[in-house]
Parts: C-alpha cells; structure tokens; sequence
C-alpha cells in the first residue's frame, strides 16, 4: 500500500482461483498451490482515505512471462513491496515475472504509471539471472533522483541484492549483492537525507533488522546492522513497512510470531541518531 502526494492510496494484491472438481485436470501448467491456481495481480484506489475503493485494475502482463491464468491467460502483473512516486508524478511498481529461459526463476521488472496507478505500461528489466531468482522489491527514490531497487532473492542464501537506475526508470544497472540477508524491506528517507531500511531475517535468532545507509546507498556494504527483534520463533516473519511519526520517531510494522505461535502483526518505535 502506498499513499501518494495527493492523498491517494494505491494498494496491490494477488488473486487465486479455487479449483473444484476435476477441474485441475484441464488447465494448462501453471503456478499452484493444492487446488489453487494464480490469477496474477490487482490493484485497488482510494482517493478519500480508504472510506471508499475503486477497482479492481487488472496490469498488464510482462511480455516474457509463461506465467498463466486457470483461463490460460499471461497473469497480469503482480508483486508485493513499497512503490514509489518520483517527482514528476510517476508511479513506479517492480512487478515479478517468471523467466522464459529458467521457469523455476523469477526475475523483476519495472512498470510504471502516470495517473496514480489507474493505468500501467512496462518500462524495463530491473533483475535478471539464469541462477538467482529475484522476487519481493521495495523501490525508493534518492535525493539524485536515482530510483534503487532493494530486491528479496532465492537461490543465493536469502542475501539482499540491489539494482540502480540513474535515468529515470529507463535503464537499470547490474543487480549487485550488497552482502546481508533479508527477506523483503522497505525504505524510508530520514530528516538528513539518509535511508533508514528495515528487512525481516529468517535465520536464528529470528527477527527484524533495520540499516541506516546513506542518501544515495552508495555505501549500503559498509551499514551497520541494528537488531531491531530477535526473539521470533520460527522464520516465518518479516514483510516489514516504515513510516515517519510526528514526534520524529519511526513505527515499523510486520508480521512475526513468537514461540512458533499464532502469527500476529506487531510493531516498533525506531529513535534515528
């Protein structure tokens, strides 16, 4: 979910289709869970603080997917993690696709939108590998005006990978590993400049971490990581969101457990030096 300069809130999803019958007999190779197939991605809009929606709007499908639909159908565009509105308006969202090469991969790309995420057009390729699959991004603009993609990975020990575009979303750099291990972040810019990233950590002990980087995360190898939680009780935690509070503190909210218990959505209070 993320609200925008005027006030807009967009909020992203998945769908799944329930197969009943022998239904599961006629439809094509695709993803699925038990007797659920993905349907791919949606979106819902806001523009009065959540008292009322608009959608759902269906994306359109990265080109190179083989991902399809219970009606063998390219599913639309789909992943979860922070958007980012740059500053002319422009609404970007790194959206997963399955690779055409390695269909076990999975690989990011860029849309972007703009009318606050009515509609949507394909821009680039921001992570691609024939090894490492790239999934769950958060996206954050600099001060330079530089669009960083802070990427979930599978296949690589779970380490944090980042991808850099410096002209607007055309163009990504190579994907770089940054040398930790999260599983998905997200970003928020500090009074000063700097990024305060927070990430769940799915290896004992279990919990969530934070890093304060600088402005342009020139430096992200050199962070120091800060403990935030380590008393989760199974790996089965993270998602983490930030956002700035009035009094200048910074409320992190994700989903954890403790004990290996009753899942829960629980916070943090973040005081940044």
């Amino acid at each position: 979910m993320t609200q925008l300069r005027d006030g807009t809130i967009v909020c992203s999803s998945y769908g799944w289709a329930l197969l009943r019958g022998d239904a599961a007999e006629k439809i094509p190779d695709t993803l699925r869970h038990g007797d659920f197939v993905f349907m791919g991605g949606y979106l819902v809009r806001s523009t009065d603080g959540g008292n009322s929606w608009q959608g759902p709007i269906i994306p359109p499908p990265v080109s190179e997917s083989v991902t399809h639909t219970v009606f063998k159908e390219p599913c639309p565009a789909y992943n979860r993690g922070p958007m980012c509105e740059n500053k002319d308006g422009t609404l970007y969202w790194a959206v997963v696709s399955q690779s055409q090469l390695q269909p076990r991969i999975t690989e990011v790309h860029l849309m972007a939108s703009k009318d606050g995420g009515l509609t949507w057009e394909y821009r680039t390729p921001i992570a691609q590998d024939d090894k490492v699959s790239f999934n769950e991004t958060a996206l954050y603009e600099t001060p330079k005006g530089n669009l960083i993609a802070f990427i979930r990975t599978a296949d690589y020990d779970d380490h944090t990978t980042i991808a850099r575009s410096t002209d607007g979303g055309k163009t990504f750099e190579p994907w770089k590993d940054v040398g930790f291990q999260g599983h998905p972040h997200c970003a928020a810019a500090l009074p000063d400049g700097r990024i305060l990233l927070v990430y769940g950590y799915r290896h004992e002990p279990f919990g969530i971490r934070a890093r304060v980087l600088d402005a342009e995360a020139t430096e992200i190898e050199q962070s120091k990581e800060i403990v935030l939680r380590d008393d989760g009780g199974s790996g089965d935690l993270g998602y983490p969101w930030v956002t700035a509070m009035k009094d200048g503190n910074y409320l992190v909210v994700y989903y954890f457990n403790k004990e290996n218990g009753t899942r829960h959505i629980a916070g943090t209070i973040v005081t940044v030096q």
